[in-house]
């Protein structure tokens, strides 16, 4: 039987929404396990000063929507083993003593972080043993970046057997290192019944149904999106979910409204939280590649057809999706309704592609992740040294 840790800290931050959707996952069955006593997640965010908050919440934002060329080259320019974690850790300790404060008060069993600023922190902390909690490391992407390093750690959970091959080569112990999938909701593993699920949200069972994010593509190219679907020769069915953007719905509406000459029946949503449904019920998701978002389409089942993925961790995301055949990609909107009316007309393509989401996606990956912490047995971190670093580095500088 595991040994029951009473303390489980799951850290996030609110630097957009993936990683506090993978945190709440893990919270979630944290709550369901009786080897776990007590469970808390926190923004680690919420513990730093408000200057620094705003600018680590928003400046990501910033760049996608202003200077997304920017964000690709320094996403691509700090990929490099330990570039920039001088500088980053500098900021960091400076701006988080509160967090530090909070875990040196908990000294919680096991820390989980889904994103990499609290996992710096408690690596500090572990290596000036100042706590003695386990440190894993839940990588929220199908792509891992430098900046998830960590000096000291006790395990490693990511998405793809090659990521475990990168981080082995780099000199990593793969027995720390777990391939589990990104953590999603534990509805996500429930929702198998397509036709019942149709039935449910009101949907015909018989037609193709096309599911749109369109909060996560911003309100142009939602309004966008919706122009180039309206004219789909197939029969179908295109639910559009704005979540909370009631502007991108306003133009949505507005677009509708022009009237169609195509075959497909829109449905338009504001926010609903019963997505796990929705991508049950669903063939086909029209979405911009985010970790999470992802993650929750391959455990459905569903596969995507991606738009103008955003340079950097979107773009490699992408590109997996695209190697693994779960997803279409499309450079111009314009062609989006064509390549996906395309898509509609090869049943069995589509089918394989359906089969290929379900094979990638791990609806169970959160309770992988919990279950493998309880069962790991007491050992000491795994620590980086500083010529291990270097020697990182310069592997990575001869690729």
């Amino acid at each position: 039987m595991a040994k029951a840790h009473h303390k489980v800290l799951i850290l996030s931050t609110s630097a957009g929404t993936g990683h506090l959707r993978a945190a709440s996952a893990l919270e979630k069955v944290c709550r369901n396990n009786p080897g776990v006593d007590q469970v808390a997640h926190v923004d680690a965010l919420a513990f730093t000063n408000k200057l620094f908050r705003d600018f680590y919440s928003k400046l990501y934002i910033r760049l996608v929507e202003d200077a997304p060329t920017l964000l690709g080259w320094w996403y691509e320019k700090s990929d490099e083993p330990w570039k920039t974690d001088r500088m980053r850790l500098l900021l960091d300790r400076l701006n988080t003593r509160p967090l530090i404060r909070l875990l040196s008060d908990l000294q919680p069993d096991i820390t989980i972080c889904t994103h990499f600023m609290p996992a710096e922190i408690i690596s500090h902390l572990i290596s000036r043993q100042k706590i003695r909690a386990k440190l894993s490391i839940v990588v929220t992407d199908y792509d891992f970046h430098a900046m998830w390093l960590s000096r000291a750690f006790h395990r490693y959970f990511v998405a793809l057997d090659e990521t475990k091959a990168y981080l082995s080569a780099l000199g990593l112990p793969p027995e720390r290192i777990t391939v589990s999938g990104i953590p999603v909701d534990p509805a996500f593993a429930q929702n198998t019944d397509k036709a019942a699920l149709r039935k449910q949200l009101q949907l015909q069972p018989d037609q193709p149904v096309i599911l749109v994010s369109a909060g996560a593509l911003g309100v142009n190219p939602a309004e966008q999106v919706v122009k180039s679907l309206r004219n789909l020769t197939h029969r179908s069915q295109v639910v559009v979910i704005c979540g909370k953007n009631p502007e991108a719905k306003r133009r949505v509406e507005a677009e509708l409204r022009r009237g169609q000459g195509g075959h497909a029946e829109f449905r338009v949503l504001s926010y609903v939280d019963d997505m796990p449904n929705w991508m049950g019920a669903a063939d086909l998701l029209v979405s911009k590649p985010g970790g999470m978002t992802s993650a929750e389409a391959m455990a459905s089942g569903l596969p995507m057809a991606i738009y103008d993925p955003i340079p950097g961790q979107e773009e490699r995301n992408s590109d997996q999706l695209l190697e693994k055949g779960v997803a279409i990609k499309c450079n111009e909107i314009s062609i989006l309704g064509y390549k996906v009316n395309r898509l509609l007309g090869e049943a069995e393509r589509l089918q394989a592609m359906q089969a290929a989401a379900r094979r990638l996606g791990r609806p169970d990956a959160a309770e992988t992740i919990v279950q493998t912490l309880l069962d790991d047995p007491e050992q000491e971190p795994i620590r980086v040294g500083q010529d291990q670093q270097e020697e990182m580095a310069e592997s990575v500088r001869k690729r």
